[in-house]
């Protein structure tokens, strides 16, 4: 397993200091839909990546944001988003990620973060921990949500599906200290494992916005879940995240919102 992370750390870094140094660059903005943009840098970041990836371990398979697709019959599949934070980067806002997770028959057995603007590599192996720049990390302590820092994000169709987070954030702003929107999900994990924040929930979301992410804060302490609070899957489209000692908490308040009272 080393040597899976020891790629993976490899091709984050080689990503990721690539788009740092093309961050206040012009870009070439092309969209998936109205307002969901994708950047030449989206895809030299992928390339990047990928190659890396397969220079390394030619018989594995590949999930990637931009397209990037190779089956393979080893059990393995990197689950990669070249760029996490795409919007703020077109925009030269100085919050976004490249993130890697290794799945291994549906399990997550590795995760690799790495913003590159605070030069911070957040990374996690399956019953090791999880480390920022090789220092071991842990979630908060916080076990009031009153007393909470949350963090989330908006899907990109929020202007047309009654399906928006407007409902959940309005609630879960009201009962916990503030909420913070970073703009990029694996990033928001990343600070929830190193307790900076205490809990984070999204929905509509990507296997490669949490296949990382989730596994870092799983290793620091920290709970993952689905709505429901009894599951959790990268392929589900709904995640809540915390310390642990608020999952209740938030959930409580977002299974109210669900019945609407």
């Amino acid at each position: 397993m080393r040597t899976y992370l020891e790629v993976a750390k490899a091709a984050a870094l080689r990503a990721g200091r690539m788009l740092k140094d093309n961050v206040n660059g012009t870009r070439d903005i092309f969209y998936k839909g109205e307002i969901n943009m994708v950047t030449e840098m989206d895809r030299l970041s992928e390339k990047t990546v990928v190659s890396t990836i397969l220079k390394a371990f030619p018989g594995h398979g590949i999930l990637a944001e931009e397209g990037s697709r190779v089956e393979s019959n080893s059990g393995f599949l990197w689950v990669i988003d070249p760029l996490d934070g795409t919007t703020n980067y077109a925009h030269g806002y100085p919050s976004f990620s490249v993130s890697l997770g290794l799945e291994r028959n549906g399990e997550i057995l590795l995760g690799v973060v790495y913003d590159p603007m605070r030069d911070e590599l957040f990374s996690a192996v399956q019953g090791s921990g999880s480390f920022l720049n090789s220092q071991p990390i842990a979630v908060s302590r916080s076990d009031v949500l009153i007393k909470s820092l949350l963090a989330t994000g908006f899907p990109y169709d929020r202007v047309v599906s009654r399906e928006n987070n407007l409902n959940f954030f309005n609630a879960l702003i009201m009962v916990s200290q503030e909420v913070r929107r970073s703009g990029a999900a694996s990033l928001d994990l990343c600070n929830l494992a190193a307790g900076r924040l205490d809990g984070y929930w999204e929905l509509k979301l990507h296997p490669w916005d949490v296949a990382a992410g989730s596994l870092i804060v799983q290793e620091a302490g920290g709970k993952v879940s689905d709505f429901s609070g009894t599951r959790f899957s990268i392929h589900d489209k709904e995640i809540i995240a915390s310390n642990g000692m608020i999952h209740d908490q938030m959930l409580d308040v977002i299974h109210a919102v669900q019945r609407g009272s």
